[in-house]
C-alpha cells in the first residue's frame, strides 16, 4: 500500500470540526494544553491513538457497551497469534525468551486494529494517516483499512489482483465490501472464549445469505449429500495463496523486515485440522502460512521447540469464492483427484510430523463415481 503525503496524514478536515466528535475538542481524546501559544509545549503528553491499548477512557465515554467488548477483540489482542507463538515456544531458557519476545514484538504484533486505526485513520502497519481528514467513519473503508493488514493474501484474492484467478463473486457480481459479512458485532466481539477467529460466534456463514443451500430441503441433491461432511469452499471456491518459509530479522538501519522463500496459488483439500473452524465438516480447505521452525533464528535459535504441537496446514474459508469451479461442474473433478488433496508429497520434511491430522490418504479420497452432474435436482 502507497504511503500518503504527509499533507494528507495530518489535514483536518473542517466538516470534523462540525460534527459532532469535533465538539469535543482535541484535548479530550488527544491530552495537550489549548491554551498554550507556543506548539512545542502545548503538544507535551500528546497520546497519539487514545483508543489503544484500553479505549474505555476515550470512545468508551460515549460508547461504553461497544468499547468493553473490543479491547478483548482479536483485532485488538492479536490473541491468535501469541496462542500460537506460545504453543510452539518454550519457557526454559530466560534469554531465550526475551529474545523471542522482542522478535515477536517487532514481527507478529504490528498489526492490531484499535478503534481509531479503523474508523479514523489508516493502520499504524502502513504508517497511518486519516482516511478522511479525521471524519469518523462508521464503516471502515476496505481499501484503506482492511487491506492494509489484509492485503497480501485475503484482499488480492477477494478484489482480484491475483490476476490468474478472478475476484470473489461476492465482489465482482455484487460490488461487497469487508464489513458486508464481517459486520461490526463480528469485529467488537469479545474473544475471551475464542483461541481463533474460526471459534466466534459472531463469525459469519454461507447459511447466513443462503439458507436455502442446506437441509433436506434443499433442491440441489449434491448439497443434501455433502451437507455436514465437505466445506462449501472445498467446492465453491478457487486457488488461493500458500505461503512458505519466512524468516524475519532487523537490517544496519534497526528496520524490521521479512522474506519469504517462496508463495503458490494452489487449492488443498483436507482433513479439517484440530476441528479449528468450529464446524462438522470432515473435508475443508487448508492453507500453508509462512510459519517455519527458523523464523526468529535472527533473534535466537531453537525458539521453537515445540513447532510439531501445531499444523503448518490451517483449515481456510478463502475468499475466491465463485458459483461455478472446476470442482463443481462435475462430481468426479473432485471424486478420485488426489492431487486435489492434501497428501504426503505436499509436505516439506520438516513438518510432515504435524500434520499427520490434515493429510488425506490414498484410501480416504472420495472414488470416482458414475453419475458426475452435481447440478442435479430431486
Amino acid at each position: 500500500m502507497a504511503p500518503l503525503e504527509l499533507y494528507e496524514k495530518i489535514y483536518v478536515k473542517e466538516s470534523f470540526l462540525q460534527s459532532p466528535h469535533g465538539d469535543i475538542g482535541c484535548q479530550q481524546c488527544h491530552a495537550g494544553d489549548p491554551t498554550d501559544p507556543n506548539w512545542q509545549t502545548a503538544h507535551q503528553g500528546i497520546i497519539k491513538d487514545p483508543s489503544f491499548p484500553d479505549p474505555s477512557q476515550a470512545c468508551g465515554e460515549c460508547h461504553e457497551k461497544i468499547s468493553d467488548s473490543a479491547k478483548n477483540s482479536l483485532h485488538y489482542t492479536l490473541k491468535p497469534i501469541q496462542l500460537v507463538l506460545n504453543a510452539r515456544s518454550s519457557s526454559a531458557n530466560e534469554d531465550m525468551q526475551s529474545s523471542f519476545k522482542k522478535a515477536g514484538e517487532k514481527h507478529c504484533s504490528q498489526c492490531h486494529a484499535s478503534c481509531g486505526q479503523c474508523h479514523i485513520s489508516r493502520p499504524d502497519y502502513v504508517d497511518g494517516g486519516f482516511i478522511a481528514g479525521h471524519v469518523f467513519q462508521k464503516r471502515p473503508p476496505m481499501d484503506s483499512t482492511c487491506a492494509a493488514c489484509h492485503g497480501g493474501r485475503v484482499y488480492a484474492e477477494f478484489t482480484g489482483l491475483n490476476k490468474k484467478f478472478p475476484a470473489d463473486i461476492h465482489h465482482k457480481k455484487k460490488n461487497m465490501t469487508c464489513t458486508d459479512c464481517h459486520k461490526a458485532g463480528e469485529m467488537h466481539a469479545n474473544a475471551d472464549n475464542a483461541a481463533t477467529r474460526l471459534e466466534l460466534a459472531q463469525r459469519p456463514s454461507c447459511l447466513d445469505c443462503h439458507p436455502d443451500a442446506a437441509g433436506a430441503d434443499s433442491q440441489l441433491t449434491y448439497h443434501q449429500k455433502h451437507q455436514g461432511k465437505v466445506a462449501c469452499q472445498v467446492c465453491h471456491a478457487s486457488p488461493y495463496k500458500n505461503c512458505y518459509s519466512c524468516h524475519v530479522g532487523t537490517d544496519k538501519e534497526g528496520m524490521p523486515y521479512y522474506k519469504c522463500k517462496e508463495s503458490k496459488l494452489t487449492l488443498k483439500i483436507g482433513f479439517n485440522p484440530t476441528k479449528e473452524n468450529n464446524s462438522s465438516n470432515r473435508y475443508v480447505l487448508v492453507r500453508h502460512p509462512p510459519i517455519n521452525p527458523d523464523i526468529f533464528s535472527f533473534y535466537t535459535q531453537s525458539s521453537l521447540p515445540n513447532f510439531d504441537s501445531l499444523p503448518t496446514w490451517k483449515s481456510t474459508a478463502p475468499h475466491t469464492i465463485q458459483r461455478i469451479t472446476p470442482q463443481s461442474e462435475a462430481c468426479n473433478n473432485c471424486h478420485g483427484k488426489r492431487k486435489l488433496f492434501l497428501g504426503p508429497g505436499d509436505l516439506l520434511d520438516w513438518e510432515k510430523a504435524c500434520n499427520l491430522e490434515a493429510v488425506v490418504s490414498d484410501s480416504k479420497i472420495p472414488p470416482e463415481i458414475e453419475a458426475s452432474k452435481p447440478n442435479e435436482t430431486k
